[in-house]
């Protein structure tokens, strides 16, 4: 039997030991995608307690305490945070196969040195350790980040952000980890949404143009555009309910914009029209600027209203969304294509089903401007598990080029993620071990641990053109 999650955690041959302890695990991490709060890095916060760090925003971790039967207060409500704490223990240890086991325990241990396994019984100490370890001035944000071996962080920022916490991080020489922002343009795109004409007010305001049509507010996205790659943005993304609607002329857009902005409703088929245009105009603009475009697609969210109602939205009532928009994401990328203006784009769906989909639409648009032009994005969210990494990355082997994949990112709100990149690491290397050592591919360790050594952080920097 082997030790609990020991030196060797999921790696079973000699070959994805080495190309691990030797290769992979000595690979500083980018993060190019992540809902961290760039004030924390800027302020270098520092927690009270694990619960701060650990359920303060974590909807992973919030579902689960929710299929324990465990109450709200506890979750999200005005419980006590070592109460809070106890009842997420008390959840944990029955959370075998769940990738959340495996996350809680190595950022335990690689943080904390806590090489035990934690339930309800042990919460009392583990709460104890983690928290008289937390007033170290080792475990502060930027500490934290420094220790995790990252080197580069992606935020993610509305085009109204100032930008303010970029701009403090950037100009403190005493921290030499680079915190860029990524555009997310979302709120500008989501027609529909009731708070759109207040969002429009915002954009106006940020960017000293009146939004007043829709020629307005692309002028109004440019400025900010321009203003977040003078911030060293390099990065945007998108998350899309929707792929690809028949595109309208100039003048049919004019209207529906018209439309809303007088506060006329307008139907499915009319926002759909306007967001074609919209992420069309969007993608133009960012292969001018050499931008890489990730678009995330496939779940549907806030499926609970009673608790949205409650709680707001990013709170742990999303799903996977069975729509398979394999044919209309060909033709989005194909619209930008047609005239030499689709930019580099990842590709990530909710739906493990679109694994396929994916690799195949890949090898459409593939071309010498850059290698790996269009990517498929790593196993998200629902599927950033054992399982959901190990056969996202063996369709996009069957299928394309896996050794010009970029890898892993923590998509993650908390500063102890990065254990993340550790877990996808083993994951990626007991793959190749395996195929190794089935004699699937020649026992080549100097091409071998290039892969990996790619996969694991070079082919991310330079995809993304990051000065590192």
């Amino acid at each position: 039997m082997k030790q609990f999650m020991d030196n060797n955690f999921l790696l079973s041959t000699q070959t994805a030991q080495t190309l691990y302890h030797d290769y992979a695990a000595k690979m500083p991490v980018l993060d190019y995608h992540c809902h961290i709060n760039p004030r924390e890095i800027a302020e270098d916060r520092k927690f009270e307690n694990i619960t701060q760090v650990w359920l303060g925003g974590d909807h992973y971790k919030w579902r689960q305490m929710r299929s324990n039967g465990i109450e709200e207060k506890y979750i999200t409500g005005d419980a006590s945070d070592r109460d809070k704490f106890q009842k997420w223990t008390e959840t944990l240890e029955k959370a075998i196969g769940n990738p959340l086991y495996h996350w809680s325990h190595l950022e335990l241990q690689r943080y904390f040195g806590y090489t035990g396994h934690l339930n309800g019984q042990t919460a009392e100490e583990v709460w104890s350790l983690c928290n008289e370890k937390l007033q170290e001035n080792s475990m502060s944000v930027r500490n934290l980040i420094k220790q995790s071996g990252v080197t580069l962080i992606c935020t993610t920022d509305d085009p109204v952000d100032s930008l303010e916490w970029h701009k403090l991080i950037a100009e403190d020489t005493s921290f030499d980890v680079q915190v860029l922002p990524a555009w997310r343009p979302d709120k500008a795109m989501n027609i529909e949404k009731p708070d759109y004409l207040d969002y429009l007010t915002k954009l106006s305001t940020a960017s000293c143009i009146m939004v007043s049509d829709f020629a307005s507010l692309k002028k109004a996205l440019v400025n900010r555009l321009d203003f977040f790659t003078s911030m060293g943005c390099k990065a945007t993304d998108h998350a899309l309910e929707y792929v690809m609607y028949q595109p309208g002329t100039e003048a049919q857009i004019e209207a529906i914009f018209a439309k809303r902005v007088s506060g006329t409703s307008i139907s499915r088929e009319e926002e759909l029209q306007f967001k074609t245009a919209f992420m069309i105009f969007m993608g133009r603009e960012y292969q001018k600027r050499n931008m890489a475009m990730q678009l995330h697609y496939g779940c549907k969210r806030d499926n609970n209203v009673f608790r949205f109602n409650q709680l707001g939205p990013d709170t742990g009532f999303d799903c996977i969304n069975n729509f398979a928009p394999s044919a209309q994401m060909a033709d989005f990328l194909n619209a930008l294509n047609a005239t030499d203006e689709l930019p580099k784009t990842i590709l990530y769906s909710l739906n493990p089903n679109d694994n396929a989909s994916i690799g195949t639409i890949l090898g459409c648009f593939q071309d010498s401007s850059a290698i790996g032009k269009i990517q498929q994005g790593s196993a998200w969210w629902f599927n950033d598990n054992k399982t959901g990494m190990t056969e996202q990355m063996i369709s996009l082997a069957n299928l394309g080029l896996l050794g010009n994949f970029i890898g892993m990112l923590t998509d993650s709100r908390s500063f102890l993620s990065y254990t993340r990149h550790e877990y996808f690491r083993r994951i990626l290397c007991e793959l190749f071990g395996n195929w190794v050592e089935n004699g699937e591919y020649p026992n080549d360790m100097k091409a071998l641990s290039q892969m990996v050594q790619n996969i694991s952080y070079n082919n991310a920097v330079h995809y993304f053109g990051f000065n590192l």
